[in-house]
């Protein structure tokens, strides 16, 4: 009996031990993703307001934490007010402007968080010409240090890629891949 109970006894304090470990690990896990997260909320806001000012001049963009007391379990809203108008929630806007704002929020995360490439599809298909310029303006500013890939039907954005893919329909009926470098690529 007493060897069972040296035996269950180591156990237990295993278990204990291994507890006070693990609850350790979670503890360090969670302070990390805690400032991971402040860090890229921190810059993604600082960018998503220049951004948004960018796309609508005059107007204001911002990025609010729903409960900035638990960084773990806190949402993101966007409050976005273009200029002429007074209201700030997103379901409020024009689909147009829900259609800017969201791409505001995406460059704002490429800009915080750089990437090698950027794969965007027709994310400018609700804009108007004006605003279309704008976020070209910006497209050129990323690709200074990325590859976008940009799905479109837009004659413009194609107009400032340095080569074209797509698919189209020949005489026949039968669907041809075709590709065409518009620019030669710079020199590193």
């Amino acid at each position: 009996m007493e060897e069972r109970h040296q035996f269950l006894t180591e156990q237990l304090e295993d278990l204990k031990k291994t507890k006070r470990d693990l609850l350790e690990i979670i503890r360090e896990v969670d302070e990390r993703v805690q400032q991971v997260f402040s860090e890229a909320y921190r810059d993604v806001s600082r960018e998503f307001v220049e951004v948004f000012a960018r796309l609508f001049p005059g107007g204001e963009g911002r990025l609010v934490l729903t409960d900035a007391s638990d960084l773990l379990a806190t949402g993101v809203d966007i409050e976005a007010r273009p200029p002429g108008k007074k209201v700030k929630r997103l379901s409020l806007l024009s689909g147009g402007e829900r259609s800017l704002t969201a791409v505001a929020f995406l460059i704002a995360l490429f800009k915080a968080r750089p990437s090698p490439f950027y794969v965007l599809d027709e994310v400018e298909a609700a804009l108007d010409d004006t605003n279309l310029g704008r976020l070209l303006d910006i497209y050129e500013e990323l690709r200074e240090n990325s590859q976008l890939i940009v799905i479109t039907h837009q004659k413009r954005t194609m107009e400032v890629a340095d080569a074209l893919y797509g698919v189209s329909m020949r005489g026949d009926g039968v669907s041809a891949v075709i590709s065409q470098r518009l620019r030669e690529a710079e020199s590193a």
